[in-house]
This record gives structure tokens, sequence and C-alpha cells, in this order.
């Protein structure tokens, strides 16, 4: 004789509004009450959320620009930063610096101090939301104590919440990385002082533009660059870049010349080849005058001719994204 079977009762589903499903461990049940393990439910689509790219992290921030190139370009640089609350009694001063010791994320100085960290490997897609984690937990560190990187979810605040939008942001930028040192006497551990060294021995000596916004003046040993991070939508800038070049008008003055551009956190980044004998000072006036000649082409609305629309090709076909 068959043995009856047990009926079955499903579990009564607790009610959670969209979004407000309690963060669990992957294998765990998950706290919807489907009975599925939570990284096969809602933990599914809480790790889209946080791996999904974000184009332009630093939209809506003063400087994205800078930014940009203090991300991906500045060997080292620093940055006062503002917070929209103020800060902690116990935290005198917050910076931005481009690379830290031994590529710490964030560091609580001693003296209480906060330096955060902008070119680290991050564990989500989105840089904005993983540098606000890490300043977050920065401003509560131990004095004198590094800060790890930790995946966070897609609801946390990211910089634009937490930063001054109205502040303004003004990179300096630095021959070396001495700034990590926290006083004058250069008091540092061993393993500090190993990656001082290796640091600056690879940084590359560059010098931001004062007459413009965004543009780096650097030097390698073949010939020195200028490398403009410029905020105009993709394909205007493009389509403005070819215009100037198939009419000769691209280039910096005598020996220079726009030999292309890459794509960074949704920003263009056009790059000039310079004379070994150009410096910084020498791009300032010759940049001035760029910017004028850009601004007519950005404004221009009429079809390519076929000789731009080669220039264009040009330029697209040795395009490479950055991120």
């Amino acid at each position: 004789m068959a043995k009856k079977r047990r009926p079955q009762t499903k579990a009564a589903k607790p009610q959670f509004a969209d979004g407000e499903v309690p963060v669990v461990g992957a294998r765990e049940p998950c706290p919807c009450g489907s009975g599925r393990r939570y990284k096969a439910c809602h933990g599914r689509a809480a790790a889209q959320a946080v791996t999904e790219l974000v184009r332009r992290p630093f939209e809506g921030l003063p400087g994205e620009c800078d930014w940009v190139a203090l991300r991906e370009l500045v060997p080292a640089a620093t940055v006062p930063l503002t917070l929209k609350d103020g800060l902690p009694e116990d935290v005198p001063s917050l910076t931005l610096a481009t690379v830290l010791p031994m590529a710490w994320p964030a560091l609580r100085r001693g003296n209480g101090a906060v330096l955060l960290g902008l070119q680290n490997d991050t564990p989500s897609g989105d840089l904005s939301r993983d540098l606000a984690d890490v300043l977050r937990r920065a401003l509560t560190a131990p004095p004198g104590t590094p800060v790890a990187a930790e995946r966070t979810t897609a609801d946390a605040p990211r910089l634009q919440d937490l930063l001054d939008t109205e502040a303004p942001f003004v990179p300096e930028v630095h021959s070396g990385f001495e700034f990590w040192l926290e006083d004058a006497a250069g008091q540092q551990s061993p393993e500090v002082a190993a990656s001082l060294e290796r640091a600056n021995s690879a940084a590359m000596p560059t010098v931001r533009l004062e007459g413009v916004e965004a543009a780096y003046w650097c030097e390698t040993p073949e010939k020195n660059h200028l490398r403009w991070v410029m905020p105009h939508p993709e394909e205007r800038l493009l389509d403005a870049l070819a215009r100037l070049h198939a009419a000769g008008a691209s280039s910096l003055g005598e020996g220079t010349r726009l030999v292309g551009s890459f794509r960074a956190h949704g920003l263009v980044v056009p790059v000039w080849d310079l004379p070994g004998t150009m410096g910084a000072e020498e791009c300032e006036k010759p940049a001035a005058a760029f910017v004028e000649r850009l601004g007519e082409a950005l404004e221009t609305t009429v079809p390519l001719t076929a000789e731009e629309r080669r220039a264009r090709s040009g330029f697209t076909n040795r395009q490479v994204t950055l991120n």
C-alpha cells in the first residue's frame, strides 16, 4: 500500500517593497520567501546593478574633466575636497590624491587627516560609488591606518551625494609623491619608502596648463605630448576636430600634430604630439587659440565634406577606450 504523501504547505512570503529585500549571503535563502538561494533570486538583480558599468562616473561633479585626467593621465596630484555636511571634528582635512603608498584606496593619517586615492582597482562598475564607500569608511577609520576597498550595494551613496558640488576643484600637480609624507622630516616605514622610490622613478613629468581646462602637458623620452580631456558630446567633438584637421587648423603650432584621441569615463581626450623642445608654457597661447577655433567648429552644423569624413574616420579608427 502506497504511503500517503504529506500535503505540502507553502511558507508565508515576507512582504517587501521593491528594493527593500535585505542583502544576505549568496548561498542563504532569499529573504523574499521564494525558497531559492539569494544569489539565484534577488541577489542576481542586486549583483547586476552593482557591476553595471557607469559610463560617466564623475558626471555632475565640478571639474569632471580633471577627475578623468587625474584618474587616467596624471601621475602625482592632489585636490582638497569639501563635504556637503562638513568634515567631522576629528578630521582636519580631506584630500583627493592620484595614488597613495602601496596603492591604498584611502589613508587616515596619524593626525586624523584623510587621503582618498583615485587610481585604484574598484570592485563594481560605478567608480563614484566605490570611491564614496571608501571615503565614508576612511572618515571613521582609526588614525594612522589605510582603508581597503570593499564591495558595496547598488543603493549606496555616490561622490555626488557626499561632496559639495559648489566647491571649486583645482588640482595641484606635483613633480613627485613626497606629499605622501606626513611631516617635513619625512619619517616613513621601509615599505612606504620603497613605494615612494618606485613611484617617483616611474612618474612622467606632467604640468596642467593654466589658461584652459583639463589640458595636461607631459614629457616622454621620445617627444612631448598634450592630452586634453574635453566635456563636449563625443559625436559633435569628433566632427569639429575633423573639420579643423581637414582645414589644417588642428595643430598647436609648428612641429605639433593632432594624432588622435581616446575615450575615458565617457569623455573624449584628444592627444597632440609636440616637439621635445616645446614645454608647457609654450603650449598656453596655442591652446587658448585652439579653444576659439574649436568653439566655432562645434557650432557648425553643415554636413562633413568628403575630406572631413576621411579625417574623422582616421580619428575613430585609432580611438581607444580606457575604461
